[in-house]
């Protein structure tokens, strides 16, 4: 099968492997075209604006930062959905971003205006995830859209789940997200109390494998924690990024949610000491300061 695929970033681009070794064909767009151009050798073809992909296939794929980009790729100059409806192929679009749901719902209202199905797919297990072609998909839309594409997400997907309408997906995302954040802000805590009282926190991984506190989180971020040398899995602003829309979807909904608020402003204060742009793993460096890690850029 032939698809399109924008944004190929640490997620997107091992995706698009898995569907090209699995034979489809996928055309690949991105806004600085040195990341599209870095897969030909991998068999990619490589297009000139979104609208491109949507004359040329079927199924789009978008997988980029948040919801204002999602918009500029769908509906922005030369998007997908851009002029008229003449020459448009597109049937849908898979968005594996994570946007706010609302976003999403407004998104999907304004594809099915002009005949195109909209399927939210936001995913979990990070970059080692799409590279081992294990992620879990949550997933939103009509279901005639989703089965449609089932067979290209299993490609680089252990699991999908479809949650019910446009924006479920995203919404469950945002359940994902506020455990994950919680979580890691925990073990950064666990790790500076650890520090702080002179035991070797690098042996908690170790120490707590097997007991209620064990988790791939930590089994992950402990040894990310304490010493240096990792390549980085995301930023911490992408957290910020979910924070930021978790905060909102409880408002809108009057959900009750005291510890997601309290992570937004542990991000917050990383953000003002400049670690924006520093991987998941610097939560250790905002709850305790020089801590001795060397961190990777």
């Amino acid at each position: 099968m032939e698809v399109g695929f924008c944004g190929p970033g640490l997620m997107g681009a091992p995706m698009i492997r898995h569907l090209l070794a699995a034979g489809h064909r996928v055309s690949v767009w991105n806004r600085s075209r040195d990341k599209a151009e870095a897969l030909v050798k991998d068999g990619a073809q490589v297009v000139g604006t979104p609208r491109e992909l949507a004359e040329r296939v079927d199924t789009v794929f978008v997988c980029v930062l948040d919801g204002r980009a999602v918009g500029d790729v769908v509906f922005g100059e030369h998007g997908l959905l851009s002029g008229g409806v003449s020459t448009l192929r597109l049937q849908r679009i898979v968005d594996h971003s994570s946007i706010p749901p609302a976003a999403t719902r407004d998104y999907a209202a304004r594809a099915a205006a002009l005949g195109v199905g909209w399927v939210d797919a936001p995913v979990s297990g990070g970059v080692p995830g799409a590279q081992a072609g294990t992620l879990a998909v949550m997933a939103g839309g009509r279901a005639a859209d989703l089965d449609a594409v089932r067979s290209l997400i299993d490609t680089y997907a252990s699991r999908i789940t479809h949650m019910g309408d446009a924006g479920a997906g995203q919404t469950a995302k945002l359940c994902n997200q506020a455990i994950v954040t919680a979580t890691v802000t925990a073990i950064a805590e666990a790790v500076g109390l650890a520090q702080a009282s002179g035991i070797d926190a690098a042996r908690l991984a170790e120490a707590l494998a097997g007991g209620w506190a064990d988790s791939v989180l930590l089994q992950t971020f402990v040894p990310r924690m304490t010493s240096g040398g990792h390549p980085p899995i995301g930023a911490l602003s992408t957290f910020q990024k979910d924070v930021d829309a978790i905060a909102d979807a409880a408002r809108d909904t009057g959900a009750v949610m005291p510890v997601s608020a309290t992570v937004q402003q542990v991000l917050r204060l990383g953000a003002a000491q400049g670690l924006a742009g520093a991987d998941f793993a610097a939560f250790i460096d905002i709850v305790r300061p020089n801590n001795g890690r060397q961190q990777v850029s």
